[in-house]
């Protein structure tokens, strides 16, 4: 009998160990104070935003080959930790954009629809609104965007959907734009190098 009251004994006792000691795990993560993410702008950040993303401008003619940068001024992101800055200047963590976030942005690009070498850039400035799908953005997000456009003198206004995988490191978006006549449609892979 004494057996068997040591035996429910020590197991009370570890059950008790261990819940306690989840409790104080619990105070320790609660009172632990998150870090910023350390980034910041260096050469090799630099070179990496020199790569340009690929994409396709549909025209009467058939498809025509481009390139895409992104410039992000200001970033506000809702899905981090509530400890943390929410506001992002030029440069952004992965996770402060896909977890859900509102960005400013500024976009050059290479259109090979016209015969000079100058009267190739599209210039776009915009807002583009963040949704993480899975896992906190983390595996899949969404992005819905407005733009105002200028191409050769040609302004108006853009539409962007986008799905972004791995963190945002690649994604598939599609820019419409109404009064671009003969060239409504830009598909984009974006790859994004933090």
């Amino acid at each position: 009998m004494l057996y068997k009251f040591s035996k429910f004994f020590l197991v009370l006792l570890f059950i008790s160990k261990v819940i306690v000691a989840s409790e104080i795990l619990d105070v320790v993560d609660s009172n632990r104070v998150p870090n910023e993410p350390n980034i910041s702008f260096d050469w090799k950040w630099g070179i990496t935003q020199l790569i340009p993303s690929p994409q396709w401008i549909s025209t009467s003619d058939g498809a025509k080959f481009g390139m895409r940068w992104q410039i992000t001024p200001l970033l506000y992101s809702f899905g981090t930790n509530k400890k943390l800055t929410p506001w992002r200047y030029f440069i952004s963590d992965p996770l402060a954009r896909q977890s859900g976030s509102f960005e400013m942005f500024f976009t050059p690009e290479y259109l090979n629809v016209k015969n000079k070498l100058k009267d190739k850039w599209l210039f776009r400035g915009g807002f583009r609104f963040y949704i993480p799908l899975w896992q906190k953005g983390e595996y899949a997000s969404l992005s819905l965007a407005s733009s105002y456009y200028n191409f050769n003198g040609n302004n108006g206004v853009s539409y962007e959907a986008g799905v972004y995988l791995f963190a945002g490191v690649l994604g598939f978006q599609t820019t419409y734009s109404p009064d671009y006549t003969n060239s409504e449609w830009i598909f984009t892979i974006r790859l994004r190098y933090f």
